[in-house]
């Protein structure tokens, strides 16, 4: 007697829009039992099994990693890719603004991560799939919590490669440019999670800076790449036999990398300032 094949299931994060749907889409066209997530509850879509749940909350996460669970089995591939887009400069963003960001962005995967991987370790496999930015790469004006908070998902996904390496299982985080994702600022293409507090404070100095920021953000989004790309390389890194730890998506992901490691700092500064259109330093500055 044949044994049947057994089904792989997916969990995807913030699956009910942008790039997250692209990518459920694509891993039950590729033969996975799949389940979203999103905050607000969206119902099924193209083969998709819905889940409400809200990766601030560790309640939420439980339950919804429990419900898969309950309905499958068990977990192979993990897709982290809700989150939230910011813009805003450093020092007129508060605190809680800030939180809200990094509890979306860093410690929304971690506790996701976290409720699936138990399971991952008893059965010595699992793939885990942590959707990052470009951003983590560039300190770019406006974008600062943002930037930092892909900054932070960046070297824990690369710290926790390492940890569970030897239990067979695999993380990957795949950093896409800038996509037409229709969420401004939202360059990772996050679905529902995805939204701008407003700012706490508004400090005239950064008035010229902000609004040349806010310009070149937008000119970039507006000719960003298609974010079925990105969908389909998530896919694409599910189904490998060998994921690298790191994938860039779109030219400017691939390249600036690259360019880092390859040019001085201060030549770096001087072409992210040029391209931005920033004010130069004041004359009585002496820092």
């Amino acid at each position: 007697m044949t044994r049947e094949p057994e089904v792989r299931t997916a969990l995807v994060t913030g699956a009910s829009t942008g790039i997250g749907a692209r990518t459920a889409s694509r891993l039950v066209d590729a033969g996975y039992r799949v389940f979203g997530t999103s905050r607000r509850g969206r119902g099924d879509h193209d083969g998709v099994q819905m889940l409400q749940m809200d990766v601030r909350d560790d309640e939420s996460v439980r339950e919804a990693v429990g419900a898969v669970t309950e309905a499958a089995g068990h977990i192979d591939i993990l897709v982290n890719n809700a989150g939230v887009a910011h813009q805003g400069f450093a020092e007129e963003t508060g605190r809680a603004e800030a939180d809200a960001v990094f509890e979306t962005n860093f410690f929304g995967p971690i506790r996701v991560t976290d409720a699936v991987l138990p399971q991952m370790r008893r059965r010595r496999s699992g793939r885990v799939i942590n959707v990052g930015s470009l951003a983590a790469w560039i300190g770019e004006p406006g974008e600062t919590m943002y930037a930092a908070s892909k900054a932070a998902l960046a070297r824990y996904s690369e710290a926790l490669r390492h940890e569970v390496w030897h239990l067979g299982i695999s993380v990957s985080l795949v950093e896409p440019g800038a996509f037409t994702t229709g969420v401004l600022g939202a360059a990772s293409g996050h679905d529902d999670h995805a939204g701008h507090a407003d700012h706490t404070g508004h400090i005239s100095d950064y008035d010229g800076p902000r609004e040349l920021a806010r310009r070149t953000l937008e000119k970039s989004l507006r000719h960003g790449g298609d974010p079925n790309d990105v969908a389909d390389l998530i896919a694409a890194v599910a189904r490998t036999g060998q994921p690298r730890s790191r994938y860039g998506v779109g030219r400017e992901a691939r390249r600036i990398p690259i360019v880092k490691a390859a040019v001085p700092q201060r030549l770096t500064d001087y072409l992210l300032r040029r391209a931005y259109q920033l004010p130069g330093r004041s004359i009585t500055s002496r820092s």
